[in-house]
């Protein structure tokens, strides 16, 4: 739903009482003494808190994962009660070869109903973590499946219909990375030079404990924090030596867009996209992520000094009307040691081969610019607050329905599909489950596909005014999935569809 619209329809008395929760929001932070010095406004700390680096499984063996409440030290110096898949918040890191069958033993000891979606790995339907498939507390699922794709970042979430964006804040979530040997044969930095970066924000009460309570304007924009967070840490630095690094960075947060780059300058040199390695390394100083998004990059720091000292940021971008409009601090690096480099960055990397257009033999349109308002049931628009917020995004105009297909595909043929924003006020990162894609056109906004889509995605920014067309051969997995707006409030919120594969 767009702001301007909503306010030239309902005038502004109404508009003052849909939006009234922005003050009661505000008076119940004063009361809780939290630390915020507004709503979204990113607090920067000293940079001298360690960055936590999660626990690796190597996937060989069959894998425990509990959900569960925890406690944590995200701000250093205080106890957090977070939630994770381990003994803190977030999950260690699965590691698995292309190949290999995997067996996850999965146990929710949560107070609520929870489950995984496994975001980027083409595995059955029943598997896939579709919101249809629930864990119940105190219960446990074993999720089987075989690797059969090329190596790529991927990573796991929960999947509740009006519960993803809760579960997700407060710390369910984590890295599954896939190896094959492909990749093996580039000889990329590895060990203590291949370094997880997972970027969340989150809302922090003074006590140090998690606010999840979005009003009415969070709906709308997405619940946005004031502390950024990488592995779980804030104000979080990390010494590094003179070498190249292997940086895998996720864009974990529920609604937030970075526009990444390094103070000193240091070109990022994309080597692979959401769920893939490129056919070649992209050099670039800044990227823009968007949340499910990831990024593969080597950076050479083996021309620094001990001692320098730097950061990774987020610029500000034209981000529509709610956000972009902040830079910010991330987190640090110190170069601590002099060591000698003979790794060389590779320009060439693995096959890869673009779909060609015309092979698709449909093409769908998806109206993701929210015009469509979704009704009270009385038809009553005197009071915003009669809004059903479980329908208040949609797209094309409808709103999630768990058991209604939207639309029908036939496995092993390629289609196009394209989202159209071009009359849009936000941005949204649209996601698929069960299927890769590449990006062949963005008109409007930007109007380029940019260096770090030309690859595998399964997540694809479009800003405002912006058209985005992808293409895609469906697997043999039969059954439903489902493709969504990754801000994970416009998700709960309704902005979700099913597709099932026949």
């Amino acid at each position: 739903m767009e702001r301007k619209k909503f306010l030239k329809i309902t005038g502004s008395a109404a508009a003052l009482a849909f939006f009234g929760g922005i003050t009661s929001l505000l008076e119940s932070c004063k009361r809780a003494s939290m630390d915020m010095s507004s709503a979204i406004s990113v607090i920067t700390g000293k940079f001298d808190n360690i960055l936590r680096l999660p626990p690796i499984i190597n996937g060989t063996s069959p894998i425990n994962l509990v959900a569960k409440r925890n406690t944590a030290s995200i701000i250093k110096g205080k106890t957090s009660y977070v939630l994770g898949y381990g003994d803190s918040i977030l999950a260690p890191i699965i590691k698995v070869n292309n190949g290999q069958n995997v067996s996850i033993n999965f146990q929710n000891q949560l107070e609520e109903i929870t489950n995984i979606h496994w975001h980027g790995l083409i595995i059955p339907e029943n598997m896939d973590g579709h919101p249809r498939y629930l864990v119940q507390p105190n219960s446990t699922f074993n999720y089987q499946f075989s690797i059969n794709q090329q190596a790529g970042t991927n990573w796991f979430h929960p999947h509740p219909h009006l519960k993803t964006g809760r579960q997700v804040f407060r710390g369910l979530a984590g890295m599954f990375i896939v190896n094959d040997s492909e990749e093996a044969a580039l000889n990329l930095p590895s060990g203590e030079f291949e370094l997880p970066v997972i970027i969340q924000d989150k809302r922090i009460y003074a006590d140090g404990s998690i606010n999840y309570s979005p009003e009415e304007m969070d709906v709308m924009s997405g619940y946005f924090g004031q502390y950024i967070c990488v592995n779980g840490s804030w104000s979080a630095y990390h010494n590094v030596k003179t070498k190249v690094y292997r940086l895998r960075i996720l864009n974990g947060s529920n609604a937030r867009v970075y526009n990444l780059s390094f103070s000193n300058g240091i070109p990022f040199n994309i080597i692979g996209s959401d769920s893939g390695l490129l056919g070649s390394t992209q050099i670039i100083g800044n990227v823009i992520l968007s949340p499910g998004e990831r990024i593969d990059v080597l950076v050479d720091f083996s021309s620094l000094s001990v001692g320098a000292e730097f950061y990774l940021q987020s610029n500000t971008f034209n981000g529509g009307d709610s956000q972009g409009s902040e830079s910010f601090k991330i987190m640090k690096f110190n170069v601590t040691e002099q060591v000698p480099e003979t790794f060389s960055i590779p320009s060439s990397l693995v096959a890869f081969v673009p779909i060609s257009p015309s092979l698709s033999i449909k093409t769908r349109t998806f109206d993701i610019s929210n015009i469509h308002m979704a009704m009270p049931e009385n038809g009553n628009m005197n009071m915003g607050m009669n809004m059903d917020m479980s329908k208040m995004h949609n797209i094309g105009g409808k709103s999630f329905d768990m058991e209604r297909i939207d639309e029908t595909v036939s496995a092993n043929t390629t289609e196009i599909w394209e989202f159209d924003n071009a009359a849009g006020e936000d941005l949204h990162p649209m996601h698929l489950h069960g299927v890769q894609f590449q990006v062949i056109s963005r008109t409007g906004g930007r109007g380029v596909i940019l260096p770090h889509e030309m690859g595998w995605k399964d997540t694809v920014l479009c800003m405002p005014g912006e058209k985005v067309k992808i293409i895609m051969t469906f697997p043999n997995n039969l059954g439903t999935f489902a493709f969504h707006c990754h801000n994970l409030e416009h998700e709960d919120s309704g902005m979700m569809l099913n597709f099932k594969i026949v």
